[in-house]
C-alpha cells in the first residue's frame, strides 16, 4: 500500500527522460560514425565527439535528475540538457548535412555553466 502511495506522489522527470534519450541517440551516432560515415575524417570525428558528449551528459541527467529537488539544481541540469543539444546537435548536424557548427561553442559554455550551477547547488545540500 505504501509503495502505491509513494509511486503516485513521484513526479515524472523530464530531465531524466531527456538524459536517457540522449544516451540512446549517442549510441546511434557512434554506430553511424563507426560504420557508415564516409568522406572527410572530421565528419566522423565530429560524430564521435557528439556521441561521447551526448552519452556522458545523458547518463548524468538520467542519474542526477531524480534526486535533484531544488530549483538551482534543476537549473543546472536544464543547462546541461540545453548545452548537450546545442553542442552535440551542432556537431551532428554539421556532419550529416554540412551545416555550420557555430552553436557548438555556446553549447559548451552552457555545459560548463550547468556543471558549475549544479555543483554550487550540491554545496548547499
Amino acid at each position: 500500500m505504501l509503495r502505491d502511495h509513494e509511486r503516485r506522489h513521484r513526479r515524472p522527470s523530464l530531465l531524466a527522460c531527456s538524459g536517457a534519450l540522449l544516451a540512446a541517440a549517442a549510441v546511434g551516432l557512434a554506430a553511424y560514425a563507426a560504420h557508415a560515415a564516409t568522406g572527410a575524417g572530421s565528419a566522423q570525428a565530429n560524430l564521435l565527439t557528439a556521441a561521447a558528449f551526448a552519452f556522458g551528459h545523458g547518463l548524468a541527467l538520467a542519474a542526477l535528475a531524480p534526486t535533484t529537488q531544488r530549483s538551482t539544481g534543476q537549473l543546472g541540469l536544464a543547462l546541461l540538457l540545453l548545452g548537450t543539444l546545442l553542442f552535440a546537435g551542432s556537431l551532428a548536424l554539421g556532419a550529416f548535412i554540412g551545416s555550420s557548427t557555430r552553436l557548438a561553442p555556446a553549447g559548451g559554455m552552457a555545459l560548463m555553466a550547468g556543471w558549475v550551477v549544479w555543483g554550487l547547488d550540491a554545496l548547499r545540500r
